[in-house]
């Protein structure tokens, strides 16, 4: 069974392809299981082949041809892989996240992401979610000069004690990021989240080793996980762009083996497959803060949210 959906942002996504306002996908449900395929521009195939590919999915005698209907497809076969994984589970009535790995965990820490502004303006929103509970505030950096973006997370760390990452979607130059590198090092920034263009492995490569890391996030578009692995301290995987749950965890383990760090995030999707990407951080042991609480960026969903984002005894949220 296939159903599509059409769900509203709360605010329009700026994308390598332009705004988007809303995201379109599909429902795969067969044998119990259910599956969600939320295509992404510049990520993953495009709506109609997506359709065309859960279509040929559907008509497939069993679940191997139905995987291989989708090889070319990522969502779709994120889709499909998680309506096989979501049944299997079913049947041997554990979680996702049991059925992923043994030792799965019953919580996972989630970063808050904070937009573009002012230094007052990203300071007072870094401190909203501080108190919260979020103990991993990522802010957005790039469309400002270097300077003003130092100067914003400066500010951030006056107001919190919070773990800081920053996010400049390959907005820098070679110049400009070992120039941010330097600054974010003395503010004790985490990480920063593709700082150079999505080609750049070499540029990435050259920026490690400062006292800042390197996460990689886009590159993933551009080249092996093998090779970008080569180049970063983090990488942060899409299990819609991998093509499913299953490709997304056998990669997190390829990144600990190379000693690179996996953080999760979504491709802002739906309630199922962003359920999902928390199971798959669940099932990833000591997973750092991962860029899961993307539920308020849809203006409505599927469904309630079964793992919402709370506040811990231990304030971690």
């Amino acid at each position: 069974m296939i159903r599509p959906f059409a769900l509203e942002l709360a605010q329009p996504l700026e994308t390598a392809r332009g705004t988007i306002d809303e995201r379109r996908g599909f429902l795969f449900a067969r044998e119990g299981g259910l599956g969600e395929a939320t295509p992404l521009p510049g990520w993953t195939e495009p709506y109609e082949t997506c359709e065309r590919a859960l279509d040929a999915a559907d008509d497939a005698d069993n679940w191997h041809d139905a995987l291989d209907a989708c090889e070319d497809a990522p969502a779709a076969r994120h889709a499909v892989s998680l309506a096989q994984l979501d049944s299997e589970a079913r049947d041997a009535n554990v979680s996702l996240a049991e059925y992923l790995a043994e030792d799965s965990a019953e919580s996972v820490p989630v970063n808050a992401t904070v937009g573009d502004g002012s230094p007052a303006e990203t300071a007072a929103e870094a401190r909203r979610a501080a108190e919260t509970g979020f103990e991993t505030v990522k802010v957005k950096v790039g469309a400002r000069s270097v300077e003003e973006d130092v100067e914003r997370l400066q500010r951030v760390r006056e107001t919190t004690d919070a773990t800081l990452r920053a996010d400049a979607n390959g907005a820098w130059t070679r110049e400009q990021a070992r120039e941010a590198f330097g600054a974010f090092a003395d503010i004790g920034v985490e990480y920063v989240e593709q700082p150079l263009s999505a080609d750049d492995l070499a540029g990435h490569r050259d920026l490690r080793g400062g006292g800042v890391g390197v996460a990689l996030d886009e590159s993933l578009t551009e080249h092996t996980l093998a090779d970008v692995l080569d180049a970063a301290d983090y990488v942060v995987l899409k299990p819609m762009a991998l093509g499913g749950v299953d490709r997304a965890l056998d990669a997190a383990s390829d990144a600990r083996e190379a000693g690179v760090e996996p953080v999760v995030t979504t491709t802002v999707d739906a309630v199922v497959a962003r359920t999902a990407a928390v199971h798959l951080a669940a099932a990833i042991p000591d997973v750092p803060a991962c860029g899961l609480a993307t539920a308020d960026r849809l203006a409505a969903d599927l469904a309630a949210d079964p793992t919402p984002v709370e506040k811990r005894p231990d304030s971690r949220a």
